[in-house]
């Protein structure tokens, strides 16, 4: 299905929702932009509720949806039958619940912006709380997702390369010698890509020091990501 022909099935899905799933919901869009899953090749994030504006009570929240068209596409190259009108109303229908949901939870809205706080200052080279990405969106066992960046966690080691998983690949980026745990490294090299980052953040050994003293600031760097075994 062409962009605009799903564009206009979204258009035609949203008259049949109930109006009170629609209550702070200020766009729904629709984005040519393809997202894997990390960890498994044959999924692909189909949709997301982004939350906005809130004064604090999570009644008042806003949020944008967006439906993925290229994961959508994606999807339909590789799974039979794939029916577009029926996924379509199972993704929409998900994340127009999943925006009742941050408004029933304060605490996690909470969590949502200061993670994304502290990611801005990543971005931006300033000082971050290294543990921030553990408050975004659980993808998988030790992968997050905060805005369009996805954090894959691994063990603290003592080598100079470092192995991780990705849409069902493996991969390993060197880290240079002197780099001091915690480490963030922005990779790049990977066969499909987030629309945002894909940060492998090595942890560093924990110590019984470590009640006494703060934690050091991280290293932050940029590597290409060489392919494993293909």
């Amino acid at each position: 299905m062409r962009l605009d022909d799903f564009q206009s099935l979204v258009e035609r899905l949203l008259k049949e929702v109930p109006s009170s799933y629609l209550d702070g919901v200020v766009a729904v869009e629709v984005s040519p932009k393809t997202v894997p899953h990390p960890v498994r090749a044959d999924i692909y994030t189909l949709g997301e509720c982004i939350p906005l504006d809130w004064s604090g009570s999570g009644a008042d929240l806003q949020s944008r949806v967006v439906l993925y068209h290229g994961s959508f596409a994606a999807l339909a190259q590789i799974a039979p039958g794939f029916d577009w009108r029926e996924e379509t109303w199972e993704t929409l229908s998900h994340e127009l619940r999943h925006h009742l949901e941050w408004r029933a939870n304060v605490a996690a809205l909470e969590a949502y912006d200061w993670a994304a706080e502290q990611n801005f200052a990543r971005q931006e080279g300033e000082a971050f709380d290294p543990a921030f990405y553990r408050s975004g969106e659980e993808l998988a066992p030790g992968v997050y997702k905060v805005d369009d960046d996805v954090f894959v966690e691994q063990g603290a080691g003592s080598g100079e390369r470092v192995e991780f998983a990705w849409h069902g690949g493996q991969y390993r980026v060197a880290l240079p010698r002197d780099a001091k745990r915690p480490v963030f490294v922005t990779v790049a090299g990977l066969a499909e890509p987030p629309p945002g980052d894909v940060v492998v953040v090595v942890r560093r050994k924990p110590s019984v020091w470590d009640v006494w003293r703060a934690t050091p600031a991280p290293s932050v760097l940029t590597a290409t990501a060489e392919p494993i075994g293909g």
